[in-house]
């Protein structure tokens, strides 16, 4: 399956010399050093991933990219701060976003126990487009 990764700051790949130091997977193209956006829309236009990966989403740029995405049939995996949905509301971008109901899964991790630890699970209520907890 092939794969996009928007590594933004170099945190996830580490990308030194054009070789990712992290082990992102074979098939998993890495764009470093461009804002999520661009680099959403760069790879929905040449590289042809059947999933986006971007961590720190939360601008309106990310929003319009990934609802790009999303209209192009491909799926994606992001992370955004926040400790609950009121949190991710806070944001202006992230609300406008949650509001299209496009995320199938929403998933918290703990920040009092165990890094990485899930605290919560909410999945999409399809036939009454409202998120719900597992």
């Amino acid at each position: 399956m092939n794969i996009g990764l928007i590594d933004e700051r170099g945190e996830l790949a580490a990308m030194y010399k054009g070789i990712a130091q992290n082990d992102v997977g074979m098939r998993t193209d890495v764009l470093s050093n461009v804002p999520k956006g661009i680099g959403m829309k760069m790879l929905i236009r040449s590289m042809a991933p059947k999933v986006i990966v971007a961590d720190e989403i939360g601008s309106f740029e990310d929003v319009e990219a990934i609802n790009q995405a999303v209209c192009s049939g491909i799926k994606g995996i992001f992370t955004a701060h926040g400790s609950s949905m009121e949190d991710l509301m806070l944001n202006p971008a992230l609300k406008e976003l949650l509001k299209t109901h496009i995320f199938e899964r929403i998933i918290f991790l703990s920040t009092k126990r165990e890094k990485g630890e899930i605290e919560k699970v909410y999945g999409l209520d399809k036939a009454h487009q409202e998120y719900v907890t597992y």
